[in-house]
């Protein structure tokens, strides 16, 4: 199992249906072994900071630092629970 890094924003509506995704799919059973651990880039700027140049947009996810998913502007629920679900497989991968 790999390491899941989500960079996100208090305050943020995609960060809020990623949170809702991640949820959603740790009630199946294979991902309920997963864990993340969530980055608040303005409450742990330093904590931040080693992802900063790889992204832009929240949240954005990544896996042994690598980054694998940034969230776009207008993404509905869907796309982003899809976009999460990449994520997990991956880190289970």
């Amino acid at each position: 199992m790999k390491h899941i890094t989500m960079i996100k924003m208090q305050g943020c509506p995609y960060c809020a249906n990623a949170l809702r995704a991640m949820e959603e799919l740790r009630g199946e059973d294979k991902y309920k072994v997963l864990t993340v651990e969530e980055i608040d880039e303005n409450l742990e700027t330093e904590k931040a900071k080693p992802f900063a140049k790889d992204y832009y947009y929240v949240p954005s996810y990544f896996v042994e630092g690598k980054k694998l998913y940034e969230a776009q502007p207008g993404q509905d629920y869907d796309a982003i629970y899809a976009s999460v679900k990449k994520v997990f497989d991956e880190a289970l991968a």
